[in-house]
């Protein structure tokens, strides 16, 4: 590494600005790490929705309440699931359910779902931009649904995947082949629900059932978190 005068060799890990001789940002590299280490959330797309699972904080003595949730509502339309550092997923939603609101107010309409992923992908990136800051440590699972139903991938740098069906946190590398041979194009809501828990049962075998969420973006209904019986229904298997 090169010298600076009175500050040693330049440590291209220290500062977001800095590329090193092999263009890499490990700034970036160390927030993909911080996903890995987070716990596993899964999408699945069927016709007419998409569904997304997730553990959320799983420690007896928490008590039950919103801040528990993996799974969070940006719009009647839009769920997001986070693997990573939660804090900075909470600001990040939150930031999107405003520009969603103001969306509605200005347009008379709701947001389409790849106009808020661009717009969550640009704050992450831009975290890649400026000295002082560092890279957003998390990635998204985006599902919603306006004339079609979406599933994107937000990573740490900014980049935006499409995605039929996809796993990410600590499990994805377990997983992601199994759900590659599970997921078929047409699927109805009950099987991509299947499919979804048991995906995740299989990355998160030591979680009970207790907590695990599971919630269903579709054209008819919207958001919903599944509660009751059909909650019992889709963890049926666990």
């Amino acid at each position: 590494m090169p010298e600076i005068p009175g500050m040693g060799k330049l440590g291209y890990d220290r500062a977001i600005v800095t590329f090193s001789p092999d263009g890499r940002l490990f700034q970036v590299e160390y927030a993909r790490e911080a996903v890995k280490r987070g716990s596993t959330a899964v999408g699945i797309t069927f016709n007419g929705g998409v569904v997304l699972a997730s553990v959320r904080l799983a420690d007896p003595l928490s008590a039950s309440g919103t801040t528990n949730e993996k799974i969070q509502q940006v719009d009647d339309h839009i769920g997001i699931v986070a693997a990573g550092l939660l804090g900075d997923a909470r600001v990040l939603v939150d930031k999107a359910r405003v520009k969603s609101q103001v969306h509605r107010i200005t347009y008379d309409e709701s947001i389409d779902v790849p106009g808020l992923v661009r717009f969550l992908a640009d704050l992450k990136q831009a975290h890649t931009q400026y000295a002082g800051l560092r890279p957003m440590g998390v990635s998204f699972l985006i599902g919603g649904v306006n004339d079609n139903a979406y599933l994107f991938e937000t990573d740490q740098g900014g980049s935006i995947f499409q995605w039929n069906a996809h796993v990410i946190g600590r499990g994805a590398d377990i997983v992601r082949k199994g759900l590659e041979k599970d997921w078929k194009a047409g699927m109805d809501r009950k099987t991509a629900i299947d499919v979804a828990v048991r995906t995740l049962k299989k990355a998160e075998k030591d979680i009970s059932k207790d907590n695990i969420e599971v919630v269903v973006v579709d054209k008819a209904k919207g958001f919903q978190k599944l509660s009751g019986k059909d909650r019992t229904e889709a963890l049926k298997s666990w």
